[in-house]
């Protein structure tokens, strides 16, 4: 498919053994130099296929630590240093290889050097390949908040090879179906019918239900940014319980909780809180609540943090404007909207009843 950005448009590949095909792989990698930003854990696996599929031309790796502590301006400047060493140009290409935490960085760091440079994605979880390889948001993390630090900068294209997803850890499976579950709650029923109805399967790691769900994920996120691609509106939506899952992972220090993990605890506290706020049924949260139960994902919270900190966390978010914090809720399962019209009261008895 392609994302519709007039002269940024850019396509989103997606296939089982894409990576295989080295004589594809090398048109897509096509540049003079070539930076490939991986992690330790990544790396072994198939930066070598990289190498083959660009048949001699320079490449060169940069291998980071894994892990989302390490998604800092620190980490990122290594890149830099690399990239200067190696008399990189803007028209020369990074590639990242990887999750969530290195897309995000070696994004950043093509939208930095020299003013900015491309990028291709290639994710190897299912996180990345779903939500945030696909929509140019790039950044670091702060140690008062997550992704405080960035600039949309498109890629020049997406390739998804379902077959990465079989070197996944279940946890990780377990993490990127988070992303997943929020693009039916916030905009599409239907999805959700299907997700509660091949849980079982993508939690197995069925090839053609993950290939349906990363298709439907890619495809809708692709719309929205089209309408969207800076987040004055519509695209808040694709926050959904990011807010609340935000402050969890900072105030953990970016190492107790995984992204997804962080986010379905917050999706499941940004449906309580539609329901205080007298907009959604018990039955549409309890829904919610057992989609998430059954894709085994973390939302347990109690004693992760205080109420006090939660807040805190939240109020520096990228989302608030005119001071006021801006939150995504529901009307519906499928129906969500962005407001900062919320009762402070029904927020407070939401933070105390998840994490007190």
């Amino acid at each position: 498919m392609t994302v519709p950005l007039g002269e940024r448009s850019y396509p989103i590949y997606i296939g089982d053994g894409l990576l295989r095909d080295v004589t594809w792989l090398g048109d897509v990698l096509k540049a003079r130099k070539a930076a490939i930003v991986t992690n330790d854990v990544v790396a072994p696996l198939y930066a070598a296929t990289l190498h083959d599929a660009r048949q001699g031309a320079e490449t060169y790796d940069i291998v980071l630590p894994d892990g989302e502590s390490h998604k800092t301006l620190a980490t990122a400047s290594t890149i830099f240093d690399r990239l200067i060493d190696h008399r990189f140009a803007r028209d020369d290409v990074i590639v990242a290889l990887g999750g969530g935490v290195i897309g995000d960085m070696a994004g950043f760091a093509a939208a930095c050097y020299q003013r900015g440079m491309a990028f291709i994605q290639i994710p190897t979880t299912l996180l990345a390949q779903v939500d945030s390889s696909v929509g140019g948001k790039t950044g670091v993390n702060h140690p008062l908040g997550k992704n405080m630090i960035g600039a949309f900068h498109q890629p020049r294209a997406v390739v998804i090879d379902l077959a990465t997803l079989r070197s996944l850890s279940s946890r990780e499976l377990r993490a990127g179906l988070a992303e997943v579950v929020k693009y039916a709650v916030i905009c599409d029923p239907k999805f959700f019918d299907w997700l509660e109805s091949n849980a079982e399967k993508l939690l197995t790691g069925d090839v053609d239900a993950l290939g349906y769900a990363i298709h439907h994920s890619c495809k809708t996120k692709a719309t929205i940014v089209a309408r969207d691609e800076r987040e004055h509106g519509e695209r808040a939506l694709l926050n959904f319980g990011h807010t609340f899952g935000h402050a969890i992972e900072s105030v953990t220090g970016y190492s107790r909780w995984l992204h997804g993990e962080a986010v379905a605890a917050g999706m499941l506290m940004a449906t309580s809180l539609s329901e205080r706020c007298g907009l959604i049924s018990g039955r549409d949260v309890a829904r919610v609540a057992l989609l998430l139960q059954r894709l085994g994902l973390r939302t347990e919270t109690r004693g992760e943090l205080t109420v006090d900190a939660a807040r805190r966390a939240m109020s520096i978010d990228k989302k608030a404007k005119d001071g006021r914090m801006r939150l995504i809720l529901l009307r519906s399962v499928g129906q969500a909207f962005v407001s900062d019209d919320y009762p402070t009261d029904a927020l407070m008895a939401t933070l105390e009843a998840h994490l007190s």
